[in-house]
């Protein structure tokens, strides 16, 4: 049983799809507590790398006295079906509902079914920024690297759904709204409560870290969802690290193997798969003095994990020729604002000579 059962309010359930989700989940519970109930519904991908991050994450959430179900949600063609029929009672019960992530369709379709009162969204990401100003200006929600190109049949099959979630994240007078969020909100929509998240749960429970001489790489996922090309990014690796002095390179969990195998052999760096988030890894130490990164979530969350420390966060902006053909019109715009909004950090210039 949990150690705050006997604590009055609403029964609060939680989806999550990603590592980083589930620990700004605990990151919440551990600001709003006491509250009653927190059931943790892990919506599994099939990604190996993301999957043992989850299990790791959803020890350290039982041990923190919650109750976690996970869901083989995506094992075949029946999954959704199942996971969907599976939690419809726990959806009609739950009187908040906290999500990770507003822009995934199986989480569009889940709010479909609840009647919750409060509705929640943690952070996931960058994302967070995009979904707020998506949600103020009335939009479509459309993940930032696919903003501009045409929807596909798949979207547009799915379109009524995205529309009543859309709906459904937006205030009204039965219905409350809020955003934890460490990401500069500037766009906050109408009637929603957005609460700073400044990872409290993460210093309390791991740290401070030994700190080593040299410079640790924070990878990006950028090549993968289209946005960067793989070459240019392989060569900045190459002299961002050489100028820096970096000896390790910590992977994004969407980073294809392929991709990984080439940057060790070409630039001589450690290619480190942490079993955890980034923050918490980082946090546990030992991390080096200096974290060099590219525009990415890490900036704004790493300053606030840690806080009270000596670690000194770099980033390095996105050169325009950098970005491929199919990149998003948006891309170097949302990228700039990443940076630009980031405190705590240092300004790289783009690597030069890529």
């Amino acid at each position: 049983m949990s150690p705050r059962a006997g604590n009055a309010g609403p029964h609060t359930l939680a989806f999550v799809e990603s590592p980083v989700q589930l620990l700004n989940v605990l990151e919440w519970a551990h600001a709003r507590a006491p509250w009653t109930g927190l059931t943790l519904v892990v919506l599994s991908p099939v990604d190996p790398m993301t999957r043992g991050q989850l299990r790791r994450m959803s020890e350290l959430a039982r041990e923190d006295g919650h109750e976690v179900r996970w869901e083989e949600a995506r094992g075949g063609a029946s999954a959704p079906f199942r996971t969907v029929g599976g939690l419809a009672g726990l959806l009609r019960r739950a009187g908040r509902i906290v999500m990770g992530d507003p822009f995934s369709r199986y989480v569009q379709l889940l709010l479909t079914i609840t009647h919750a009162r409060e509705l929640v969204v943690v952070d996931d990401g960058t994302a967070t920024m995009e979904f707020a100003g998506q949600l103020a200006r009335g939009e479509r929600l459309v993940r930032w690297h696919r903003k501009g190109s045409r929807p596909g049949p798949r979207d547009l099959l799915f379109a009524p759904v995205s529309s009543s979630a859309r709906r459904r994240l937006s205030p009204s007078g039965r219905r409350k709204v809020e955003i934890f969020s460490s990401m500069p909100i500037t766009e906050v929509p109408e009637g929603v409560t957005v609460t700073p998240h400044s990872f409290a749960w993460t210093r309390d429970r791991f740290g401070p870290p030994r700190i080593t001489k040299g410079a640790d790489m924070v990878g990006t996922s950028l090549v993968e969802t289209g946005v960067v090309d793989a070459e240019a990014y392989l060569d900045a690796v190459r002299r961002l690290a050489k100028t820096h002095g970096a000896t390790r390179y910590f992977a994004h969990r969407r980073e294809s193997t392929e991709k990984l195998h080439r940057l060790a052999v070409e630039t001589g760096l450690e290619v480190v798969r942490p079993d955890l988030p980034l923050e918490l890894i980082a946090r546990r130490g030992p991390v080096g003095r200096t974290i060099l990164s590219f525009p990415s979530t890490v900036v704004h969350t790493l300053p606030l994990a840690l806080a009270g420390t000596e670690v000194k966060v770099a980033v390095c902006d996105i050169d325009p020729a950098w970005l491929t053909r199919t990149a998003s019109p948006r891309a170097q715009g949302f990228l700039d604002g990443v940076t630009g909004t980031a405190t705590g950090v240092e300004r790289l210039l783009a690597v030069p000579g890529v």
